[in-house]
């Protein structure tokens, strides 16, 4: 149980849900559940209420500290990277450990503050800190959906043009001794190839 404190343990979150943690924050309180809509009829057909309101059992009061703690993280903390014009942001880092490979990269954060417009959770695979990628990744989406511009090509570009593919040192398959368990590192190896040396 004191493990789940620092995000270890027996806990399993999907990004979505960890996205929906932020309106709750953001809310201070409530939230509205996510649907995926192919497409919406006649309003009289509906037999779906998507747009339902629901409330946590935490008190309002309790959400201040939370915010200011985040505000926190994107001005002053491990998310600086995600700052951006005068947009407040409440965000938090962070780094979920692999045991097959490099940690993975998390962020997780809502803005503006006050009047909150869009809640984002990133998460990007084998690529360490959560300020490292993910922080970047989301800052960028984030202003370009509330400003629908870039004011930083340079962190574009680098985000863009990242390569976290494994490499053959870092490959994601070893070699064992056990007969069971297929070889795969030539076979992954082959694919790096092939990839590097496309034009």
């Amino acid at each position: 149980m004191f493990s789940l404190g620092i995000g270890q343990g027996e806990l399993g979150i999907t990004p979505l849900q960890m996205a929906n943690i932020m309106c709750i924050i953001a809310n201070k309180g409530y939230y509205y559940t996510p649907h995926i809509v192919k497409k919406i009829g006649d309003k009289t057909n509906s037999t779906r209420n998507l747009s339902e309101k629901h409330v946590t059992l935490v008190d309002a009061s309790h959400f201040e500290v939370i915010q200011n703690g985040m505000q926190k993280v994107v001005e002053a903390g491990t998310a600086r990277i995600a700052r951006f014009g005068n947009v407040v942001i409440c965000g938090k880092t962070g780094t979920a450990q692999n045991p097959h490979g490099k940690d993975h990269s998390l962020f997780v954060a809502f803005a503006p503050r006050e009047n909150p417009k869009i809640a984002i959770a990133v998460m990007v695979e084998n690529s360490g800190f959560g300020a490292t990628w993910a922080a970047p990744v989301a800052s960028l989406m984030m202003e370009k959906y509330l400003t629908d511009s870039i004011s930083r090509p340079e962190l574009y570009e680098r985000m863009i043009k990242g390569n976290l593919l494994p490499t053959k040192k870092d490959s994601l398959f070893k070699k064992t001794d056990n007969p069971k368990v297929p070889e795969l590192e030539s076979e992954v190896d082959v694919i790096v190839d092939i990839k590097t040396d496309q034009p």
